[in-house]
């Protein structure tokens, strides 16, 4: 449970939370205990939300994934079974997530970064909604894309094409290596959105993805294909990395189930009987849609942001790259 921290919009319908400190790994000197608490602390690194990806994860491998012996050649059966998997896993999260914020409105806009809603009857956008549009990028290419990833993937991992990990034979380093998927794909989003942000690249592609200067749960994975591409290419380190089929899962689910999570714009759930909860949205990435040039990383890489200038935590002051003419 969380505190109350609410105090409405301002009149710009703009509101500001307490910004998130830096993760203590980070920090100098390294403080062991402060660390612990942050990985394991409520909320902090693994709870609640990457927590509830590792569980979905897990489930899935066992559950809602064909044999690896099926994949060793390519089969209409488990390939299409993947893509239909990933779809419904999406639908399911920002559905949920976007039925509970935007459908329903069961917050109105207490806790929400801005107090306007998704765009309708907006040419800018296909089927001239927002919602529509983003749903349609979404499942369309963005599941596409993921799944032909994981498709590829599971394939080189049946047919011994990458180094397969046992459990049994190294359990720390396995553990381990899951646990840190989240850092792991959080520094290569960095690198993959500083990238999308060159004129040719914003121009062709990440542009679609910054229509969405109001966002919901299903702009999280509303990109152009190009973008996808790139966006899914950090499970290539399980080409490369000894792993498991296991660990590609979720480094893949983690990019496509963090996006609509991250894009919610909601700093706390409310439940039932008043019981409120850290919500699933980043005020950390909703500035990079409303300002463009800062805040490039994910929340667990702020302090990149910090070295290269191009942190902003919301504040009337300005920063330097907050003046520079917009792509």
């Amino acid at each position: 449970m969380i505190k109350e921290i609410f105090e409405g919009h301002d009149a710009r319908g703009e509101w500001r939370p307490k910004f998130a400190d830096l993760p203590p790994l980070f920090l100098w000197p390294l403080k062991p205990f402060k660390i612990l608490k942050w990985i394991i602390g409520f909320p902090g690194y693994l709870f609640p939300w990457n927590a509830l990806m590792m569980g979905i994860s897990i489930v899935v491998w066992f559950f809602l994934t064909p044999e690896l012996s099926r994949m060793k050649t390519f089969e209409f059966g488990w390939v299409t079974t993947i893509y239909i998997r990933n779809v419904m896993l999406l639908s399911i999260i920002a559905g949920i997530l976007h039925l509970h914020f935007y459908t329903r409105k069961s917050q109105d806009v207490r806790y929400k970064y801005n107090d306007k809603w998704l765009r309708k009857n907006h040419p800018g956008f296909l089927f001239r909604n927002q919602t529509w549009d983003n749903i349609f990028w979404s499942l369309i290419s963005g599941c596409g894309v993921w799944s032909a990833f994981e498709i590829v993937t599971f394939w080189m991992f049946a047919n011994g094409y990458v180094p397969y990990l046992e459990f049994r034979s190294q359990p720390v380093y396995f553990i381990l290596l899951f646990l840190a998927i989240p850092l792991i794909r959080d520094s290569h989003f960095y690198l993959v959105h500083r990238l999308l942000h060159c004129p040719l690249l914003y121009k062709s592609a990440h542009y679609l993805h910054h229509k969405n200067t109001r966002i919901g749960p299903w702009s999280g994975l509303s990109m152009h294909p190009i973008e996808h591409l790139l966006y899914f290419t950090g499970v290539l380190l399980h080409w490369f990395l000894l792993s498991h089929p296991l660990h590609a899962i979720f480094h893949l689910q983690h990019a496509g189930l963090s996006a609509a999570i991250g894009h919610t714009e909601f700093e706390v759930l409310e439940m039932n009987y008043g019981t409120k909860f850290p919500g699933p949205g980043s005020y950390y990435h909703y500035l990079h849609h409303r300002h463009f040039e800062c805040n490039y990383g994910g929340s667990l890489t702020m302090i990149v942001d910090k070295w290269f200038g191009t942190f902003y935590d919301g504040t009337d002051g300005t920063i330097e790259v907050l003046s520079r003419k917009k792509v």
